[in-house]
């Protein structure tokens, strides 16, 4: 089988050394992106698209058309894939016969029409290849007639010097530059809608992305958050390989929960990614920051609180997603295939401000952060695990399963993890004793508490209450339990801000 690659237009337009070397990349990419799935080709590059042909003998993966052709579209810098049958001709009768063949018998019933593309040097035109195949086709099968406007088969030749190439699939591509034309990125990626869509952006664009995940709620979300960035870089940027990096952020939550202002959390918890995203960017040498904020969509991304935001650092924060739509993005998320993460993700709701400002003032939040204990940032960022993303298949699945009661015991305890304001504003009554323990304090103050008793585990929708509690199984604790009153089960559907 062979494939003719239609690169991206904006591509030909380059200069010519511009261009040829984005061809160059992605013929490797092609290569890089095949070679994974066991299948073996060679590639002939031409002025405005690449010849690939799968090497069946020597291939030992799947090469069948459907499989060949979605790994093909999925790369970035393809417009557009053509599946081909190749022949040789000396006339414009030998043409006709080869399409005869190919596409005689598809047309009975049914509206048709000719379209030729040719290069080089013949005694006839692409008109007359089209003027003689068709009325040829029309004369001697069966057929709906000749419709040049919406036909419901197109015939497609591509005439090369003494070559034709007979189009049997056609197919759309991803569009956009060859991978690693760009500078890397690094996106903050939370596993909602946004932060996934803006991460594809940049990979259509020709960027290698890195993922940065700040882990605040658990093993529960960074599982997911991994699966989410596994399926996108597996799918649309595999040939390349990127990191995958996580930041224990739970201790950086507890500064800001503790000692700040509830007015400006959220703005100075982003500030904080922020610093902490240059940090690592510096590290691996990385151009920019990628988010998945948009205007006004929450009280931490209207125009003045992002402009806070960005005095946090001078790394360069891109947002392809500044003025997009809610649904929009939500579509977009579908389109791509990852809609089912965002919405099966672990909600986290740490940082809570009751009223959060819409227009936060620099010297406050300054002010504020300076009431952080000094290294905190730092050590988060120290504690760094970082992993190259092909692997995450290969972790063993550290999730635990966590018995939940709707009900309480006579040797039951509640352990309540909610934020401090939240468990201030709306106390916990039970005929059980309560004791208050925020999330960020879970793992050091957890082993300090009485082991005889059980710890029924609460938060509000039950999403931190499940992972502190899968946490701390992991760790051997067996008497622990998620509280859930009035239901045997907790189902959250989660939508996490990017």
């Amino acid at each position: 089988m062979k494939y003719i690659i239609k690169v991206f237009p904006e591509i030909i337009i380059k200069s010519q050394s511009v261009r040829k070397r984005m061809i160059k990349v992605l013929d490797s990419n092609i290569r890089n992106v095949l070679r994974r799935e066991n299948i073996t080709v060679k590639i002939r590059n031409e002025w405005d698209k690449l010849i690939v042909r799968v090497d069946e003998a020597s291939s030992q993966g799947d090469v069948s058309n459907e499989n060949v052709s979605a790994l093909l579209t999925r790369i970035p810098g393809i417009q557009t894939v053509l599946a081909v049958s190749p022949f040789a001709f000396s006339s414009l009768d030998e043409i006709y016969q080869k399409t005869a063949e190919v596409w005689g018998s598809q047309l009975k019933g049914k509206t048709f029409c000719v379209r030729v593309k040719r290069r080089g040097t013949h005694d006839f035109t692409s008109i007359d290849v089209e003027r003689y195949v068709g009325g040829m086709l029309n004369d001697n099968f069966e057929n709906g007639g000749v419709d040049l406007k919406s036909p419901e088969v197109k015939v497609e030749i591509e005439i090369d010097n003494n070559d034709i190439y007979l189009v049997t699939g056609h197919y759309k591509g991803l569009g956009g530059y060859p991978l690693s034309t760009q500078d890397d990125v690094l996106s903050l990626i939370s596993g909602g809608f946004d932060s996934g869509v803006s991460s594809y952006m940049f990979i259509k664009r020709g960027s290698r992305v890195h993922y940065l995940f700040f882990n605040m709620g658990g093993d529960l979300h960074e599982t997911g958050v991994k699966a989410e960035s596994y399926y996108l870089w597996n799918r649309y940027g595999s040939s390349h390989r990127v990191r995958f990096i996580a930041v224990p952020f739970a201790g950086v939550v507890g500064e800001i929960l503790t000692k700040t202002d509830h007015s400006v959390r959220g703005v100075i918890l982003k500030r904080m990614m922020m610093r902490a995203g240059e940090m690592i960017a510096a590290k691996y040498g990385i151009s920019a920051l990628v988010t998945g904020e948009s205007v006004g969509q929450v009280s931490s991304q209207t125009l003045a609180n992002l402009s806070v935001i960005d005095e946090a650092v001078k790394t360069l924060i891109l947002r392809p997603l500044i003025v997009s739509d809610k649904q929009d993005i939500i579509d977009k998320c579908r389109e791509i295939g990852t809609a089912h993460f965002a919405e099966s993700m672990p909600e986290y709701c740490g940082v809570i401000s009751d009223r959060p400002t819409i227009r936060a003032d620099l010297n406050m939040v300054e002010a504020e952060e300076a009431k952080i204990a000094p290294g905190v940032l730092e050590q988060a960022v120290s504690q760094a695990s970082v992993m190259d993303i092909k692997d995450i298949p290969d972790e063993k699945s550290s999730e635990s399963t966590v018995p939940e009661t709707p009900v309480t015991g006579p040797d039951d305890v509640i352990l309540d993890v909610r934020a401090p304001d939240e468990a201030r504003d709306d106390p916990l009554k039970a005929s059980v004793p309560v004791i208050e323990m925020p999330f960020f304090k879970v793992g050091e103050g957890f082993p300090a508490l009485d082991q005889s008793k059980t710890y029924l585990l609460y938060c509000k929708n039950g999403v931190m209450s499940r992972t502190q509690a899968a946490h701390l199984m992991e760790k051997g604790y067996r008497n622990v339990k998620v509280f859930v009153p009035g239901s045997a089960s907790c189902a959250v559907s989660l939508r996490s801000e990017s």
